[in-house]
């Protein structure tokens, strides 16, 4: 069994007062889970470390799919895997995702620079992701941590995802488990580990300087880029939340156009209709006044034997009904005039002008309704003869 990696691991105590500390901050640096989860996980990560001493709980930043980074609790270190007899160890780190525990973590293997994944792998993408039934199957809140790597440990004694690459053969092959002599068997550098692409950690003192450099490139890179994501995403923001609101003040101006446009429409039809009354009250007076020239040049012949009374001479019984009524209202307001005037100057009892007043608008009453009918009377007359007469009316130039 090849020992584990040199580095010194923490005791029980620094790690409980590890996680409490990076568990209990708030604000910007504080870890993205949720306060009802975080007890959960840091009881998931001792358990895990007292289990597994080799595994240490770490932060790091995770880098998504989509671009997005974020700081998160990690699990690195080697875990035990039985093979043939003998015990290898394997390093991986177990990523506790923002969702965690309620969604499974991501896991990675993490070889060594002597080490290559063997491809293709049931278990292990060329990147190093692990997919076993564990976490495709994980339930909340019984699965965790421990069983976790148990499962790891036991899918990759059956099919080892990692074994080492000979500084010889720029070509290595994986070794032939079924010859009798064995090649090498997976081992882990007694040195730290490469960090995975996918998160940041701290480079051994084996790795390459060009290659470290490379790596911090590329990483600034990435923040800068993921930062002018965020901000151009925040203009574009501001820039729809403007023209939306352009876009209400758009509509309420067109609602208030349209209204208005309704109401012009409506006043227009009610002109074209008062327009078409006028015409006909216009036909009305000019065959009355063609009717009457004629009797207008003989009353102007006879002027000294003129009558009053046969001055006027109504057309039919409504016009002379309706002549009667007129002159007998105008006669009665005479009349009650006439009796107001008597009663200031003492001529007439007060009770006798109130009796004849009464009786005077009484009947005053009566004769109002009966000119009010006619004259309903006389329009509906009216509408009915332009109605008749319209065909034959020529308005035409």
């Amino acid at each position: 069994m090849v020992p584990p990696p040199s580095t010194p691991s923490l005791d029980s105590q620094q790690i409980q007062q590890f996680l409490s500390s990076v568990l209990s901050q708030r604000g910007p640096s504080s870890l993205p889970y949720t306060e009802d989860s975080k007890w959960l996980i840091r009881q998931h990560l001792l358990s895990l470390t007292s289990r597994y001493p080799s595994l240490q709980p770490k932060t790091a930043t995770f880098t998504h799919n989509d671009g997005r980074s974020v700081n998160l609790l990690q699990a690195d270190g080697t875990i035990p895997m039985p093979y043939q007899g003998v015990t290898y160890n394997i390093p991986i780190i177990i990523w506790l995702i923002e969702s965690y525990p309620r969604y499974p973590p991501v896991v990675y293997v993490n070889p060594t620079r002597d080490m290559i994944i063997k491809r293709p792998h049931p278990h292990v993408s060329p990147s190093g992701l692990v997919s076993i039934p564990y976490l495709q199957n994980w339930i909340y809140p019984s699965s965790n941590l421990v069983d976790l790597v148990v499962n790891l440990g036991s899918a990759f004694s059956h099919d080892p995802p990692l074994y080492s690459q000979r500084r010889s053969n720029p070509n290595p092959n994986p070794p032939n488990y079924g010859q009798q002599q064995q090649p090498p068997p997976p081992r882990v550098a007694a040195a730290g580990y490469p960090p995975s692409p996918y998160g940041r950690a701290q480079p051994s003192q084996t790795e390459d300087a060009a290659e470290v450099y490379r790596r911090n490139a590329v990483n600034k890179l990435v923040e800068m880029v993921h930062g002018d994501i965020i901000k151009m995403r925040k203009e574009r923001e501001a820039e729809m939340e403007g023209l939306f609101s352009a876009q209400g003040v758009l509509r309420k101006r067109e609602e208030e156009v349209n209204k208005g446009l309704k109401e012009m429409q409506d006043e227009k039809e009610a002109l074209e209709q008062q327009l078409q009354v006028v015409l006909m009250s216009t036909d009305v007076l000019a065959g009355w006044v063609r009717e009457n020239e004629g009797k207008i040049k003989n009353l102007g012949n006879n002027n000294d034997n003129v009558d009053v009374d046969e001055v006027f001479h109504c057309a039919d019984v409504l016009s002379k009904q309706m002549l009667d009524c007129t002159a007998a209202d105008l006669a009665i307001e005479d009349v009650v005039y006439s009796l107001d005037k008597a009663l200031q100057e003492g001529a007439v009892p007060f009770d006798q002008y109130l009796r004849n007043v009464r009786l005077l608008s009484r009947e005053q009453f009566f004769h109002k309704a009966t000119a009010a009918k006619v004259r309903a009377a006389q329009m509906q007359a009216q509408v009915a003869s332009m109605a008749a007469r319209a065909p034959h009316s020529n308005y035409a130039p």
